[in-house]
């Protein structure tokens, strides 16, 4: 199964701003788990309001934007009451998704934030939401990194294939679901090259997300999805 993402043509859209420490920033791993965290975490906060089921019955799109520590606290402070802020963190990562909002709409603090050329150390080492070890509940995201994409194109598609498999497995695998939100969610990011990425996605636990090609990589591309 696959999903295709069309970030530019949704009329909402849901804002996720990732902290990124000019001094000491988190490694690239942390940083994709705590945007997919923020991401499904603004969700299962209020999963009833009525923006989510109007933003997933069209295009669903999400926006990656990055802050430092000083602009971040402010952004939470000023918006996470308003439009429903709630942050993820995984490691050294932390990030703060809102619910979808029109995108004429976004407030200016939010949408003055740069989108493009976020980058974060990568770890050579496998990358854990939390302790040094992977927890059995763990949900693994796969990254398909022989596509080159920059840390906040891969932060958007981890959201995206998270979500993506949150959705499925209330429905598919609920058990699943709950043990990984009373093991406090953890998530392990996985960077794959393009022969283990076709050879993990046949084991795939949600949908292999297909992005639509209207920034950095081609049209229909395999970019991400969760064992």
């Amino acid at each position: 199964m696959s999903e295709t993402t069309r970030e530019s043509t949704a009329e909402l859209m849901q804002q996720i701003v990732l902290l990124v420490d000019k001094e000491d920033p988190a490694p690239e791993g942390d940083g994709l788990a705590a945007v997919a965290l923020a991401s499904v975490n603004a969700f299962l906060a209020d999963p009833l309001h009525p923006s989510w089921r109007a933003w997933s019955g069209g295009p669903v799109g999400k926006s990656v934007r990055r802050a430092d520590a000083k602009t971040f606290d402010k952004i939470v402070e000023a918006f996470a009451d308003e439009f429903g802020g709630v942050e993820g963190d995984a490691g050294r990562g932390l990030a703060i998704g809102f619910r979808p909002h029109p995108k004429d709409e976004i407030p200016k603090k939010i949408a003055k934030l740069q989108v493009s050329g976020t980058t974060l150390p990568r770890e050579e080492a496998p990358v854990h939401g939390a302790g040094t070890a992977e927890p059995a509940d763990a949900v693994v995201l796969v990254l398909n990194d022989s596509l080159g994409m920059s840390t906040g194109k891969a932060a958007a598609q981890s959201a995206h294939a998270l979500f993506a498999w949150l959705l499925q497995a209330i429905r598919r695998d609920p058990g699943r679901v709950d043990a990984w939100l009373a093991a406090e969610q953890p998530v392990t990011v996985r960077f794959a090259d393009a022969a283990e990425f076709a050879r993990l996605a046949r084991s795939a636990s949600g949908p292999r997300i297909q992005d639509a090609g209207r920034t950095e990589i081609a049209p229909g591309s395999a970019t991400a999805f969760v064992l």
